[in-house]
């Protein structure tokens, strides 16, 4: 039986890739605080759900890119902080911008792709990088 007060709420996340590394921020707010995420965050109201991906790309990193293309759509369910993120994943190349913690992010950094994978906590999110980087060599 679903939780009625945890109303899902659209988000979207961003594979942003550079090379041979991944963009990641260290989350600085819950849910999965102090871990290592993708950028991303809240569709506004009104807001395309691709726009939603760069403009939360740029506010979190500083960092600016194009995107490539519709990765996944993910449930984020995480009943310790009351939140559920139905999460709609892209993946994106850089085009420009050094990555700076901004927004809610702690910290942003690009990491090389086998790093990120060790950093990662949540399966979920490995699985994105993974289908990220194969959507790129595909």
């Amino acid at each position: 039986m679903s939780d009625s007060s945890m109303m899902p709420v659209p988000a979207v996340g961003v594979v942003c890739l550079k090379g041979q590394e991944v963009l990641l921020i260290r989350r600085g707010t819950p849910p999965r605080m102090g871990e290592w995420s993708l950028p991303g965050g809240r569709i506004e109201p009104g807001e395309r759900a691709a726009d939603a991906a760069l403009r939360e790309l740029v506010e979190e990193t500083g960092v600016e890119a194009r995107i490539l293309g519709l990765l996944d759509v993910v449930d984020g369910i995480f009943p310790e902080a009351g939140r559920h993120y139905v999460l709609i994943d892209y993946v994106a190349e850089w085009t420009g911008g050094e990555a700076v913690a901004g927004d809610d992010a702690a910290d942003a950094v690009f990491m090389p792709i086998a790093t990120a994978m060790a950093a990662v906590d949540w399966a979920e999110t490995r699985r994105v990088i993974a289908l990220a980087v194969a959507f790129r060599h595909g």
